[in-house]
């Protein structure tokens, strides 16, 4: 069919859902080319077109790289029949790139417990099941966070574009609003902490939240802050050109060198948690030996990693270890940042132990063939359960927000030799909610006579909540909760 456009004349050769060969013919005089795609004289010049030079390139529908998930949309059921322990969350879509990480983000995000999950995701169809519990190891029930799996994880998720549309700032999956984000990494040393948390209280920023990790003899730490008069992002070049040259200094401490430490600045949103396992990854705390710690001694508490070819063309990944919340979130996502896909999985956490079983190959579709792979991912992996361990004790204070709060609590730890190995710090209202994990600078156990002193000290301005390391197993994650801002990205990102 020959159709008029303009001067022009377009001659459709062949039509279908995924592809159409377009013809355009424009006066010989202006052009004097033929596409590769039509070499042959009876399409060059049809219907005795022999004045008119050809032009042809495919048409690719706009709509059929969605065609398969508008026929297949993606489904979610929850199931509180089948088990009688557990919810079972069941998914089944197309697979794409990093959908794995996606769907267990969703679920570590709500602080569900993954108690065992089976994964499927060959064949180019994904299909999992997931055993949850809430917090307190009792099924999901609360119809809000059954609706809120629906709609993240079923048809009606297409439309929010994976979370990149979602106003404000975001703290794991949590909106806390238009603030300015400082990613710092350096070299850990007792009381850095506090002299990073004093250098921005200076410059009359308020730490809005902020999570810290420590790992290797490495800190990386995530810090939300806005400016204490307008309570907006600070965006002076020349604030923020002084804020890093003081922050760097700070991480540099005795060395002077440049590339011991790294400051960056944000205003996009960021998923918290990922972005400490990509800081770290691409620090390469990895490398070199791990300092020995009071939890090394226990049994069972060193991760024992094996990587193994199977016949069907996979690497066989066996993780275990001892169990604790988050801990296939940071096995997926350390998988995922080092390109390899997961194509089945069978996780168990039954007990303090943790199994877990991943069947993966490389992006490029090969197996980890060599010594060095295996051993790379194996120190990789080791590293992301490491990084999230909490030892010593737990510290939970809540105190009315204000610019310096952060500086005064870790300034009055230093001051008491405590170190802060992982510390999470939230704002809901005027209320500020911080956790720290400590143990002396030593990296000893803490003496509670220690304790009780610091208690006194800072009763009077705030509540104190000690929870030793046995007291930790049953209630790291709902503390740890408490220091999230737990459904304002996620309603942002379900509502729109």
């Amino acid at each position: 069919m020959l159709l008029p456009l303009g001067n022009e004349c377009v001659y459709m050769l062949s039509s279908s859902v995924s592809i159409s060969f377009i013809q355009v013919y424009e006066p010989a005089n202006c052009y004097n080319y033929v596409s590769p795609f039509c070499r042959d004289s009876k399409y060059s010049t049809p219907f005795g077109l022999h004045s008119m030079a050809t032009f042809c390139w495919p048409y690719f529908d706009p709509d059929y790289e969605n065609l398969s998930s508008i026929i297949n949309p993606p489904r979610v059921s929850i199931d509180n029949t089948s088990n009688r322990d557990c919810t079972l969350v069941k998914v089944d879509s197309m697979n794409k790139p990093g959908i794995l990480l996606e769907v267990v983000q969703i679920l570590t995000d709500l602080d569900l417990i993954i108690n065992k999950a089976y994964i499927s995701s060959d064949g180019g169809w994904f299909m999992d099941v997931f055993h949850v519990t809430d917090q307190r190891g009792n099924k999901v029930t609360d119809c809000q966070t059954i609706e809120h799996i629906e709609k993240a994880l079923g048809p009606r998720s297409q439309t929010n574009d994976g979370g990149k549309s979602w106003p404000g700032k975001h703290i794991g999956m949590h909106s806390v609003g238009d603030y300015t984000a400082i990613e710092l990494i350096g070299r850990d040393r007792p009381g850095l902490l506090s002299e990073i948390s004093a250098v921005l209280a200076d410059l009359a920023l308020n730490v809005v939240a902020a999570e810290v990790w420590t790992h290797n003899r490495r800190i990386a730490c995530v810090v939300y802050v806005n400016d204490h008069p307008t309570c907006r992002p600070v965006d002076d070049p020349t604030r923020l050109s002084m804020m890093e040259e003081q922050l760097k200094n700070i991480l540099r401490g005795c060395e002077g060198k440049e590339n011991v430490a790294q400051t960056s600045f944000s205003t996009g949103s960021t998923h918290m948690d990922r972005r400490l396992h990509q800081m770290f990854f691409a620090d390469r705390d990895y490398e070199g030996s791990t300092p020995v710690t009071e939890g090394d001694s226990s049994p069972g508490s060193k991760p024992n990693i094996t990587v193994e070819r199977c016949e069907k063309g996979y690497s066989v990944v066996t993780v275990r270890c001892k169990d604790r919340p988050k801990l296939l979130f940071d096995i997926v996502c350390t998988l995922t940042d080092m390109q390899y896909v997961v194509f089945h999985a069978s996780i168990s956490s039954d007990g303090p132990q943790a199994s877990q079983e991943y069947f993966i190959r490389h992006n490029d579709g090969c197996i980890l063939d060599t010594e060095a792979e295996i051993d790379r991912v194996i120190k990789c992996l080791e590293a992301a359960i490491r990084r999230r361990v909490s030892e010593g004790l737990s510290l939970e204070l809540s105190a009315k927000d204000k610019v310096g709060l952060l500086s005064e609590v870790t300034r009055v730890l230093r001051e008491h030799g405590l170190s802060v190995s992982r510390a999470g710090v939230s704002t809901v209202g005027e209320q500020a909610m911080n956790v720290f994990y400590v143990r002396d600078s030593s990296g000893n156990p803490v003496d509670m006579k220690t304790i009780e002193t610091l208690r006194k000290e800072i009763g009077h301005t705030m509540m104190l909540n000690v929870k030793k390391p046995t007291e930790q197993k049953v209630t790291e994650a709902s503390s740890w909760a408490k220091t999230n801002f737990f459904f304002g990205g996620l309603l942002d990102k379900l509502l729109n």
